[in-house]
């Protein structure tokens, strides 16, 4: 039999179609959300989204998040639907199609394009990776707020050059994660006008009906946080749904929620089951809906004939008018204001404009010293009047962290020119929102204490696993926090941050290894990286006869060798711990004990460097070692060997000035010296 409907109606069942073979083929994954909520993606794709499926990278187009990323089959249905084509690594040149048929077949398998949940710079189409419940929407709060002051900073009269709107379509899941409180309280106090969450409520989750432990009204919440709310009854009207998004788009004061009611599983034997979310249907329950929906019963991936031509006259044909025309506006202004278009350019090719460089300060030899904290907001002043773009803020630690731009304004509900961002007491949104930031090309840090990382851990993974240069700066970083006690004082989360692949962190000793750090960190293209700075008053090094703080480009250094160059014994240290490692050293150098310091600001760096490099700064036949760091000792095994020793933090902190912790715990030049000794006594000195 075959049954006579719309072209909207055929389109959105081809998608359920897909999203039920593609999850069956892989027996694997979510069929019941993207089949629920498929009519409301397609009616915002196809008749909303400015989105070029020719050049998916073109910088004023809308973005569309998927928040709720175990629907991914949705995602992929409309990427190979709408035809998106596929960039290279760099996002700069167009390719194949970013989904194939044969991507579609192998969802969820190694090396598909059609991976479990969406993955950024792994698919064109996808604008940010959404693992963990919360983060799409979060991050999509950073991509607004981009979108706001690209608008401030560039629009000229007759040039709108930004004007983009931000979807997030979420889930039940993201609702009751903490970050999506964090991320919607800010959006609201900010009124990101130019930001749209569709909640998609299906009333399921893995366990069962969201009444076993989420029974709060979602939109009475989001009033309060200041949000416009409208409603859509049935995920299935198509207009009705189209009805929510134009007022979304009237709303000038506001971000937007559209609070969809759908059923899960749409059509299915299955349906509102919590097997329909989290599992396949099986055979028999996919030929049964899709006999429900219209679609032959024994035809897997089947892509009815007109509907390629469907998208293509939609989101295709509005979205390559709006980049071309864009294009051709962009012409305009480079003529008109050639400055500003070179600085867009700049920020696209994630570049920095010529002579950054040139603003770094030096600092001279000081034994007061300076908090690293201290001497990382010069730097980053400096740099901020070189690099237009370069933004960020504090979750509302900007005064401790050293992270106001002292000559930017504020970024602001009421002036958008700003790019000083009052986050607020929000870790774990600021991090994400930095991430949305970074998406949108833009250079942003944010700041907090090392020991809150742990709150912001989720986005900061995200920021490594998507390869954006955010900067992440955490201050107060070890028991020299002194009185504020073990709560604050961070121990275990150097480890913690070291061992998330792809993040560079970094630990300078020094004024000096700031600057150098920030040399190379203000450059980065596709890593994060993370600064550990202290409070605390560290001296600046006289670098006559020591090794060059240009040596933090390397990770690893010698900086101060042995007075016959051959060393009995190796001190390797970060941050605050360098100076102790250089009084140790005297003292050894004073009983007939040659000592080498190594400074090693940032391990990942040093673990890319050749062989011959390592080996230079760590002799292997020199195995009496010693390794000095406040924090947990996990990893320094791999530099100091079997035969050395670290002196580290074993427990939490306590509360004390810090000149008794730090005699309390063992950081001190004598305790240093005393192990140093031992182990060149043991005979583990050179092989």
């Amino acid at each position: 039999m075959t049954i006579t409907v719309d072209a909207d109606t055929l389109a959105v069942n081809t998608v359920r179609g897909l999203c039920m073979d593609a999850v069956q083929r892989a027996e694997s994954g979510h069929p019941g959300t993207p089949m629920g909520i498929a009519p409301v993606a397609y009616t915002l794709w196809q008749r909303f989204l400015r989105f070029d499926p020719a050049n998916p990278i073109w910088p004023n187009r809308d973005r569309f998040v998927l928040s709720e990323g175990h629907a991914s089959a949705l995602l992929w249905s409309l990427l190979h639907l709408a035809g998106v084509r596929a960039v290279d690594p760099d996002y700069e040149v167009l390719g194949r199609p970013a989904v194939t048929m044969d991507d579609l077949r192998t969802f969820r398998q190694l090396d598909s394009h059609c991976p479990g949940h969406p993955e950024y710079r792994w698919t064109s189409g996808v604008e940010a990776t959404t693992g963990p419940l919360g983060q799409g929407v979060a991050t999509s709060v950073g991509m607004a707020i981009a979108g706001q002051w690209l608008a401030a900073r560039y629009n000229r009269e007759g040039f709108p050059l930004f004007d983009f709107d931000v979807y997030a379509l979420a889930g039940d899941g993201c609702m009751m994660e903490g970050i999506s409180g964090e991320a919607a309280s800010l959006a609201g106090h900010l009124r990101l006008a130019n930001l749209c969450w569709i909640y998609d409520s299906n009333r399921v989750t893995i366990e069962g009906h969201t009444d076993l432990a989420f029974t709060e009204d979602v939109a009475a919440r989001f009033v309060a946080y200041g949000w416009n709310v409208t409603t859509v009854a049935d995920a299935n009207d198509v207009d009705q749904v189209a009805r929510a998004l134009h007022t979304f788009r009237a709303e000038q004061q506001r971000p937007t929620l559209i609070l969809v009611h759908s059923h899960i599983g749409y059509g299915s034997p299955v349906e509102d089951s919590p097997k329909a979310h989290g599992a396949p249907f099986g055979p028999d329950g996919v030929r049964a809906t899709k006999r429900a929906l219209g679609i032959p019963e024994d035809a897997d991936f089947f892509v009815p004939p007109g509907v390629y031509e469907h998208f293509a006259a939609g989101v295709g044909a509005r979205g390559g008018e709006a980049r071309q025309a864009w294009e051709g506006m962009f012409a305009e202004y480079r003529l008109a204001y050639p400055e500003l278009a070179d600085e867009v350019d700049h920020m696209q090719r994630r570049e920095l404009p010529e002579g950054w460089q040139d603003a770094l300060p030096s600092f001279p030899a000081d034994p007061a010293g300076i908090a690293t904290r201290d001497s990382s907001g010069r730097v980053l002043n400096a740099l901020a009047q070189r690099i237009p773009w370069l933004l960020g803020g504090s979750a509302d630690l900007a005064p401790s962290t050293k992270t106001t731009l002292t000559s930017a304004e504020d970024f602001e509900a009421d002036d958008r020119i700003g790019r000083n961002f009052h986050l607020g007491i929000r870790e774990h949104a600021a991090a994400a929102v930095a991430n949305g930031l970074s998406l949108t090309k833009l250079r942003p840090y944010w700041s907090t204490f090392l020991t809150f990382s742990d709150y912001a851990r989720g986005a900061i993974r995200l920021s490594a696993l998507m390869e954006l240069p955010v900067i992440h700066i955490f201050t107060h970083d070890s028991i020299g926090v002194g009185e504020d006690g073990p709560t604050h004082q961070p121990v275990e989360q150097l480890a913690s941050l070291r061992a998330i692949p792809g993040l560079l962190v970094f630990r300078p000793c020094d004024a000096n290894e700031v600057v150098e750090t920030w040399r190379v960190v203000a450059a980065l293209r596709h890593e994060p990286a993370a600064l550990v700075l202290s409070r605390q008053k560290l001296p600046t090094l006289d670098r006559a006869g020591l090794g060059a703080a240009e040596g933090v480009a390397r990770g690893a250094y010698v900086l101060a060798d042995a007075p016959t160059g051959r060393p009995d014994v190796l001190l390797l240290a970060t941050g605050s711990e360098v100076a102790i490692a250089l009084a140790a050293r005297e003292e050894l150098n004073a009983e007939g004990i040659a000592a080498r310091v190594v400074s090693m600001p940032c391990w990942e760096l040093f673990d890319r460097q050749p062989r011959a490099y390592r080996d230079e700064v760590l002799p292997p036949e020199v195995r009496a070692r010693v390794g000095v760091e406040q924090a947990a000792t996990l990893g320094w095994d791999r530099y100091v060997g079997d035969a050395g020793a670290v002196v580290g933090m074993h427990t939490f902190g306590a509360s004390a000035p810090l000149k008794q912790l730090l005699s309390k715990f063992g950081f001190t030049p004598e305790r240093v010296a005393q192990i140093a000794s031992e182990l060149v006594a043991e005979g583990t000195g050179n092989r």
